[in-house]
């Protein structure tokens, strides 16, 4: 038969050609017997040429789906809403208050005694129907630096703040945010090249409230680092969210900032505008203060954030929260939805940032989501105690009529709209610079919190007990349970039988290769090559060591062609005398795979959330071979691959140990410093960021779970993917945990080697044979 198309990366190439000539290897025909029934007795055989890898992401995306489709009625489970009175619904949701502030990474305290510091820069005279008001550019206090001994201010908001000139007329406060590629002078009326359509804020002023906006992060895109071209959102998000924070967390808690400066009697309201207006929603869902809210443009259905920008991506979102249960925390206080369109934005998938679209949302989807959030609260709805009005005004997000609709809701008062004499500019306010100081503000705190994150990590692993293994052993379930759950991500379906597939498919002097298909979930399986010595007697039972490719990697990359990373590890080790094994990962297709991770992140999960079962998958089938022991089958990866030795074995407790090459690191670090070349700030792959890792687990944390199983390293002084003082650091914490506190040094070591991002195939092949307990050849 011709070769199968099922691991064409390298070999679909070199077809039966001159890269198979000289080694050994050979296709194997169709009139070959297939000597499988004694490998694996009552294995089916594997059939069909399609592309294993490329089946295997359609069907995880088809998995992601439906577990998406599937969250909102389950939703209803992390809820307990009680009618009985507005105080007993408020304090009903109080849970779902503080879930949803760590989601949003805006859990942290604020300063106190918020002072908002102003400058004039332009007012209006007033007249006899209205007294005008006056334009200051404004900043205020956010955020304090993360180190608890300091009471250093490191993030500040910045904005317009218009106020009436006569403060006895001033009717409400209100916090007008715009869309994030809005600025402040825009919705204020203030820029000569302002649409007058735009200029809510200025209405709102003209109706006698005093209005505060903030400059939000803006999606314009800037080069990074010298190289990569990221939108200044997505700057901030990478650093954040791998510390546990998000851009949306620190704009909602600028905006709690202002309600915490606010001293008087007035009504406050929050309304926003395309990204203003989500926002706007999330402010008002957390704090009860908010009096009334308006949304423009940003109201539906939460299902598609995956691939809208990233910067929108929340962890664990739709498990509680789509737009409508985030509504039902502003009841009974009235609201105002705007169903109008935004315009559309595109945003090409560039090497470096993540591929995304903004579209408008349709009234009618909007209406659904609106309607959803009434039947949630339907006690509430039918005793008319909530207030939700409903508005479509085209392309214009809040003109006078939606403006004085809003305050009229928010006052309950009669108002009349005078429009107030034209304003005379005093000074130009630089909002590029403003801009540019609350990204590099943003960024400051983020690189603050790394630098604080070992403290507490510390701290998250106090309760791990090193005073013997025993006791080591037993406290360190805990911290396996909350890095299945919270980190990774853990699917509670029930696994399906493996009804593996098997054909055999290289022949080699000294070993077989066989290709193997096996089921885990509906839609999703599990997929390798099986690597059998040739001289493995009927009944002899040996060790496997399952080998990892890395990103964008196929398994014949392990065997095949000397690939200047791989250098046929697998084949290799099966020379020595091992089994191996070398599984199909899904981290193929770039953009393809990394949509993946952004439709598992909304339910709280992450690619390992399916990777993992897959390998329990294949270790437990592993264990039903009659030549396999299944004490002894061991992790080795590369790259994305030694990624996966950091994480799998940590979950699969079937692996007896792991191999870590050319990955391990200072990984937190690695993730979200904006100072270090390697950073992954700076480059593609903007699905690796891990939600909190920073306040849980680094790679010595992970080492944790892996221990006392043996762990090594392999680092290469020249690879890339970091300095050796940062490996050496963080492997420092691990030799410390296995020679000095619990005494097992001799299950651990790193092997320092001249040379680049690759195998190297020596220490780590005696670390095998020594803990496997294989006789060198």
């Amino acid at each position: 038969m011709t070769h199968p198309r099922v691991w064409k990366q390298l070999h679909m190439v070199c077809l039966l050609g001159a890269c198979l000539i000289g080694t050994g290897i050979a296709v194997a025909q169709d009139k070959d017997e297939i000597p499988v029934t004694r490998l694996v007795p009552g294995a089916s055989v594997l059939t069909g040429d399609n592309d294993v890898a490329s089946d295997m992401i359609d069907g995880i995306d088809r998995f992601l789906l439906r577990k998406i489709a599937e969250s909102e009625p389950a939703r209803h489970g992390r809820w307990t809403r009680a009618f009985e009175s507005d105080e007993a619904y408020s304090r009903s949701i109080a849970p779902n208050r503080i879930s949803l502030a760590r989601m949003l990474g805006a859990a942290d305290s604020r300063v106190a005694n918020v002072v908002i510091s102003k400058a004039l820069i332009a007012e209006s005279q007033g007249d006899a129907t209205n007294p005008g008001y006056r334009a200051f550019a404004i900043h205020w206090p956010v955020l304090e630096d993360p180190d608890p001994g300091r009471s250093l201010v490191s993030v500040y908001g910045e904005g317009i703040l218009l106020e009436p000139n006569d403060p006895t007329a001033v009717i409400a406060n209100v916090i007008a945010i715009p869309d994030c590629d809005q600025t402040p002078t825009a919705i204020c009326g203030l820029s000569e090249t302002t649409d007058p359509d735009i200029a809510f804020a200025k209405t709102l002023a003209e109706l006698r409230c005093r209005v505060f906006v903030p400059m939000l992060v803006s999606r314009e895109i800037n080069v990074r680092g010298g190289r990569a071209k990221l939108t200044n959102r997505e700057y901030v998000y990478r650093s954040a969210f791998e510390l546990g924070r998000h851009v949306i967390g620190y704009e909602v808690q600028m905006a709690r900032a202002v309600i915490d400066s606010l001293h008087d009697d007035l009504p406050i309201g929050v309304i926003g505008v395309g990204e203003g207006g989500r926002i706007a929603l999330a402010t008002a869902a957390l704090d009860e203060r908010v009096d009334g809210l308006g949304v423009a443009g940003s109201f539906g259905a939460s299902e598609s954030i995956w691939h809208e920008p990233i910067d929108r991506n929340v962890f664990g979102l739709l498990n509680e929260f789509g737009n409508a249960e985030m509504l039902t925390m502003v009841a009974p206080r009235p609201v105002l939805i705007n169903h109008c369109k935004i315009k559309s934005k595109t945003f090409e998938s560039n090497g470096s940032g993540a591929p995304a679209e903004v579209s408008p949302i349709s009234p009618e989807e909007g209406r659904r989501e609106v309607q959803r959030a009434k039947e949630l609260v339907a006690p509430l709805v039918e005793s008319s105690r909530w207030p939700v009005e409903e508005t479509i005004y085209g392309e214009i997000p809040c003109d006078h009529a939606a403006c004085g609709r809003f305050v009229a809701g928010l006052t309950n008062m009669a108002l009349r709209y005078d429009r107030a004499p034209a304003v005379l500019s005093t000074s130009e306010v630089d909002e590029a610079a403003m801009q540019r100081r609350l990204v590099e503000q943003f960024d400051r705190h983020n690189q603050l919190l790394l630098r604080e994150s070992p403290f507490v990590r510390r701290d998250f692993m106090s309760d791990l007990k090193t005073d013997s293994l025993e006791s080591f052993t037993n406290t360190s379930e805990r911290y396996r349970t909350i890095f299945r759950n919270q980190v990774i991500g853990n699917f509670d379906d029930v696994v399906l039988p493996a009804n593996a597939r098997i054909r055999k498919t290289w022949d080699h002097p000294k070993w077989i290769g066989y290709e193997v298909v096996m089921d885990v979930y509906p839609d999703v399986i599990a997929a390798g090559v099986l690597i059998v010595p040739r001289d493995m007697k009927p009944d002899e039972k040996r060790p496997v060591v399952v080998c990892q490719h890395g990103l964008e990697g196929r398994p014949t990359d392990t065997f095949l062609g000397d690939h200047r990373a791989y250098h046929d590890f697998a084949g290799k080790l099966a020379e020595r005398g091992f089994i191996t094994f070398a599984p199909q990962n899904p981290y193929i297709f770039k953009d393809r795979f990394r949509t993946l991770q952004r439709k598992a992140n909304l339910v709280g999960k992450t690619l390992f959330s399916v990777i993992v079962p897959q390998h329990q998958q294949i270790v437990d089938w592993l264990k039903t071979l009659p030549n396999v022991d299944g004490d002894r089958i061991a992790f080795y990866g590369l790259s994305y691959g030694g990624k996966s030795a950091m994480r799998i074995p940590a979950l699969v407790t079937d692996y007896c140990l792991s191999i870590c090459s050319a990955d391990f690191n200072e990984w937190v670090g690695k993730n979200a410093s904006t100072r270090e070349p390697f950073s992954y700030v700076w480059t593609g792959e903007y699905e690796i960021f891990e939600w909190n890792l920073g306040s849980t687990f680094n790679y010595s944390e992970m080492a944790s779970l892996i221990c006392p199983r043996p762990f090594m390293v392999e680092r290469g002084h020249f690879d890339g993917v970091g300095t050796d003082e940062w490996v050496a650091y963080e492997y420092a914490k691990v030799r410390n945990l296995y020679a000095a506190r619990l005494k097992i040094g001799d299950r651990t070591e790193i092997e320092w080697f001249d040379g680049p991002h690759t195998i190297n195939g020596k220490g780590t092949f005696d670390f095998l044979h020594r803990h496997l307990n294989w006789p060198k050849p």
